[in-house]
């Protein structure tokens, strides 16, 4: 029987919602303003907001339903070469080494000059305009850790890719942090603020800013990456293949001939011909995709695999073995072997069956193996 007083839901589920999954997701259907919310198949739990959740919502925004991480997702690029050519112990040394530079974990050695089009002055509060001036310009083309990561891939066809997961590093966080702190929110409650009120539209302004900063980062270290292969190879990167998509981000949509606020946590837009990448975990493909617009999704999909497993439970369960067979012959740094068993294939869904489960909401355009990956420890 349906519950009047919940907003209206729909599902694209691998496996049935676990029960905290589901207690979490309640609280959101109740929620002020809340008029829509749709699950992804990489659905799992995550503070306050599920990963994996779409929330329409009239007029009211929620900060905690996109997240620290605000503007982070994935960007690919193509190279006109053989994946084969990175593919042996020499090649693929240099680039393990040359990644460390061209795409930090953390910091920069050095301030980089922040794009024109990202103006501190533009956020709503001072100790916000500080923290991007200092952070934000240290930070500019790191990538993160957790799993955040930089792959190189291979094309069924063999052509070689690279694909970019990471946000807005600090400069997100200080952004959600400094907003949910002005609203002095009761423990454990959700946030919901008006988006015509100062405090509404300081947040929309803000997580803006931190969506350009996060896609700026993005191609940053594409930039760096670019260069980097180029002098190993000799091979210049393809811009024209660039795919770049986000998701964490709230924005204004009219759906159903309503103007609403579209909050996306671990989910992608996926409007009718729309272009998103689905990455898979270090040992499973990736996909390039097209959305269909599917209406009762939103427009969305799924924005990876999804954890089954949590972090602590990998660390406690995951050997490093077991971690070096999971991922085969894929080249890492495997001195941090121990230190990426969180990061271990079984620990997260089976991507072919998140795809299998959203089908009517993404068509597949291109797949591709994983063959060396970077990534902070």
């Amino acid at each position: 029987m349906t519950d009047p007083t919940l907003a209206p839901m729909e599902t694209w589920l691998t496996e049935p919602l676990p029960s905290a999954v589901a207690k979490s997701v309640r609280r959101v259907r109740a929620a002020e303003g809340v008029t829509r919310v749709a699950l992804m198949p990489d659905v799992h739990l995550a503070n306050d907001v599920c990963v994996g959740a779409v929330v329409a919502a009239d007029g009211v925004v929620y900060p905690q339903a996109v997240g620290g991480d605000i503007g982070c997702g994935m960007a690919a690029l193509a190279f006109d070469v053989e994946a084969s050519a990175i593919d042996n112990p020499r090649a693929a040394g240099a680039l393990l080494a040359g990644l460390r530079r061209a795409a930090p974990i953390i910091r920069r050695p050095q301030a980089a000059a922040l794009p024109s089009s990202l103006n501190p002055s533009a956020l709503s509060d001072p100790a916000l305009a500080r923290a991007a001036s200092r952070d934000g310009a240290v930070q500019l083309g790191t990538l993160g850790r957790g799993n955040h990561f930089l792959e190189f891939q291979a094309e069924t066809s063999g052509r070689l890719w690279v694909m970019v997961h990471s946000g807005s590093r600090a400069v997100g966080q200080a952004v959600a942090r400094h907003h949910l702190a002005a609203a002095a929110p009761a423990r454990g409650a959700l946030v919901g603020l008006d988006a015509s009120s100062a405090a509404g539209e300081a947040y929309l302004s803000d997580a803006a800013w931190a969506c350009a900063y996060a896609q700026q980062n993005r191609l940053a270290m594409l930039r760096s990456v670019a260069a980097l292969v180029d002098d190993l190879l000799g091979v210049e990167a393809d811009w024209g293949s660039l795919v770049h998509s986000d998701h964490n981000h709230v924005r204004r949509e009219t759906h159903d001939g309503r103007t609403l606020l579209v909050h996306r946590k671990g989910a992608q837009s996926a409007r009718d011909g729309e272009p998103g990448l689905i990455p898979g975990s270090m040992g499973a493909p990736s996909f390039h995709t097209q959305g269909k617009g599917r209406p009762a999704a939103l427009a969305s999909c799924s924005h990876g695999a999804g954890r089954r497993m949590s972090r602590s439970d990998a660390r406690r369960t995951v050997s490093r073995d077991a971690l070096a067979r999971q991922v085969g012959a894929l080249w890492f740094d495997r001195r941090a072997t121990g230190k990426l068993r969180d990061e271990a294939p079984s620990s997260y869904k089976d991507i072919r069956l998140v795809m299998r489960a959203q089908r009517d909401l993404v068509r597949s355009v291109r797949e591709l193996r994983p063959l060396l990956s970077h990534k902070g420890v």
